[in-house]
């Protein structure tokens, strides 16, 4: 076999190769009696039509087979001989496959790059001052308080601000965007909407419609949109909103005392409310003071890394953070698909920050050789064993299927990432500290 490895840049490889026909045609053979023994062919008994019908039959599709099973185990292979590790999968071009004929093609390889962490005691972080304050309580309990709110029936008096009025609506266009004249349509017809006065969501000069009413109420109103209003369609349009009010009602804040805090279950005073509040709030800032601290780190640890970034990692990179904010959209609710998005200037906007994420990720490698860190099976054993008990499942159970899909590795690659992320932290000055 002619094999032939050239370098193209600091992360870009060319891999030549040429397989003997000899070994194309034992390939080519046992594809094919693969297919004579389940081939179908009229004339032929189901498993014994002729090996040479066989594969004129299903030419095409057994040198696809071929190609299949023998390119990937020979590009391994070389890569192997060669102690070069990719980055990502090889791009085959220039394939040619005939039966008594070399087997020929070229791969596009990529590697990372050699880097050299430097000396990670100069490495200094500083250390945010975060502190919880009275009025980070306040504001805490205020929260917890609004959510605790009940909602009041209000007879006495018409709807006012931030009240909640509870209606059927129609709803219809007069006219389009700036006023242009539209088809006559009919009623957008909706049962049951509440509406706060106030809302933010709640359309321009809505809310005045709505001041004043009470349970009964039928009120049909106009309200204009402004020109300049941020929906394309609806900007300067005229609508008509036709309503009938069912209820109005008022939020009612519980008071901030000890029974309070008793309801809750767990406190017996409103000060021992206030003590689990801040509790709470100084693990909060303890996390995202480790996390900027983390970051500052990632930060510097990326500057280190001066050479060529492989092409294909930050691809992928970019595909992570698209799919981590399409997740984000839908878990409030949004179809990625009708938000408008332009995901073309997305991903662009995410390449710079890609590049930056993989700069890190190279040199934290580069440290976890240096220093040969390692990931063993316990540690593997115990960052999965928490999903395992979250899903109800056995670890045995959760890492058999994590191996069935060629995940192992990936957490394996993470930890130690972790690894060398506090590694490299351990030497750092801490500033602040």
């Amino acid at each position: 076999m002619k094999v032939e490895l050239t370098d193209v840049s600091e992360t870009k490889k060319t891999l030549t190769v040429e397989v003997p026909p000899e070994v194309v045609d034992i390939e080519i053979s046992r594809v094919t009696q693969g297919y004579a023994r389940q081939a179908r062919i009229p004339g032929f008994r189901p498993g014994k039509a002729p090996v040479h019908v066989v594969r004129k039959r299903f030419r095409e599709q057994i040198l696809h087979d071929v190609a299949h099973d023998l390119v990937p185990r020979v590009v391994g292979d070389a890569l192997r001989d060669r102690n070069v590790q990719p980055v990502d999968t090889p791009k085959v071009r220039d394939l040619q496959l005939e039966e008594g004929k070399p087997l020929t093609f070229t791969a596009a390889i990529e590697t990372a790059p050699h880097v050299d962490p430097g000396d990670l005691s100069t490495l200094s972080v500083t250390r945010p001052e975060m502190p919880v304050t009275e009025d980070d309580v306040d504001q805490a309990l205020s929260r917890l308080r609004d959510r605790l709110a009940r909602m009041e029936a209000v007879e006495d008096r018409g709807a006012e601000q931030g009240d909640t009025v509870v209606m059927h609506l129609a709803r219809q266009r007069l006219t389009g965007p700036h006023g242009a004249e539209l088809e006559p349509e009919a009623p957008e017809k909706h049962e049951g909407v509440s509406a706060e006065i106030g809302a933010a969501a709640n359309p321009p000069g809505f809310d005045e419609g709505l001041l004043g009413v009470t349970a009964g109420t039928q009120k049909t109103f106009e309200v204009t949109f402004p020109a300049e209003y941020e929906v394309e369609e609806m900007a300067g349009a005229r609508v008509e909103y036709s309503v009938e009010v069912t209820a109005v009602r008022r939020r009612v804040l519980p008071t901030l005392d000890d029974e309070f805090a008793k309801d809750l279950g767990e406190f017996a005073t409103l000060a021992d409310l206030r003590g689990r509040i801040r509790t709470d709030l100084e693990q909060d800032a303890e996390r995202e003071q480790t996390r900027r601290m983390r970051q500052a780190l990632l930060e510097q640890l990326a500057a280190r890394m001066t050479g060529e970034v492989p092409e294909g990692m930050v691809a992928r990179e970019v595909d992570r953070r698209v799919e981590e904010f399409a997740r984000r959209l839908m878990d409030q609710g949004v179809d990625p698909r009708q938000a408008a998005i332009n995901w073309d200037e997305f991903r662009t906007q995410q390449q710079a920050p890609a590049v930056a994420t993989v700069q890190s990720v190279l040199v934290l490698d580069a440290i976890a050789a240096r220093e040969s860190l390692e990931v063993s099976e316990e540690e593997l054993d115990a960052d999965i064993s928490g999903y395992a008990t979250r899903a109800g499942r056995t670890l045995a159970e959760v890492k058999a299927q994590l191996a069935q899909q060629d995940q192992l590795d990936s957490i394996r690659t993470g930890l130690l990432r972790e690894k060398a992320v506090s590694h490299a932290m351990a030497r750092a000055t801490i500033v602040g500290a």
